[in-house]
């Protein structure tokens, strides 16, 4: 559960009611990828979130989402519905990410809190991801990319909050998301990744 981002780059917006939002992302997605992804290197989704909450869910149903479909061998998934990666092992999974993947490109995807005019947006920027800032727990920033779902509004009493989420709000972005992704893979050229292919 993430209420902030630290980069220095721009955070674009995206409305889950818009009917070309997954399109946008995808494609935004894809051209974000490509401009950082000099080298060969493998791909990290980090899925992040607790299935104890559902407004803390949105990242362990992306990754239970994108398990079923994504069968390459350099793309990788971490934080499903079975195995959700959160506050007690996050910091454990990033060091094994490290040591298994080597340089890998991280793409965090976490729900945050945001203004109440912007629930049901999610967002993508460059730069890592501050997990836990929105209930106040100290964790290690992620990533190189980020795609965030606002579930709901940031205030008092946070915990209660990721409770009372709507289910809906959170699987209505959850299929955006994940939609988002399979246009974005669908976009990069065959040659990139070829080139994923020899990391």
């Amino acid at each position: 559960m993430s209420i902030f981002f630290r980069s220095k780059n721009k955070i674009i917006y995206f409305d889950s009611n818009e009917r070309n939002s997954a399109y946008e992302l995808g494609l935004a997605l894809s051209l974000c990828i490509k401009k950082h992804l000099i080298s060969a290197r493998n791909i990290v989704f980090l899925c992040i979130g607790s299935d104890r909450a559902t407004g803390d869910s949105l990242g362990p149903i992306i990754g239970y989402k994108l398990s079923k479909y994504i069968n390459h061998p350099n793309f990788h998934i971490y934080g499903t519905l079975a195995h959700p990666v959160h506050a007690k092992n996050l910091k454990d999974t990033v060091a094994m990410i490290k040591k298994k993947h080597g340089n890998a490109f991280i793409i965090a995807i976490d729900a945050s809190l945001g203004k109440s005019d912007h629930i049901g947006y999610v967002t993508l920027g460059e730069g890592p991801l501050k997990p836990g800032a929105g209930v106040d727990k100290d964790l290690p920033e992620v990533g190189d990319l980020f795609i965030t779902g606002i579930v709901n509004f940031s205030g008092m009493f946070e915990h209660m909050l990721l409770q009372t989420t709507r289910l809906n709000v959170v699987m209505s972005m959850a299929d955006l998301i994940c939609t988002a992704i399979r246009y974005c893979i669908n976009h990069l050229e065959p040659h990139m990744l070829n080139e994923l292919s020899k990391a």
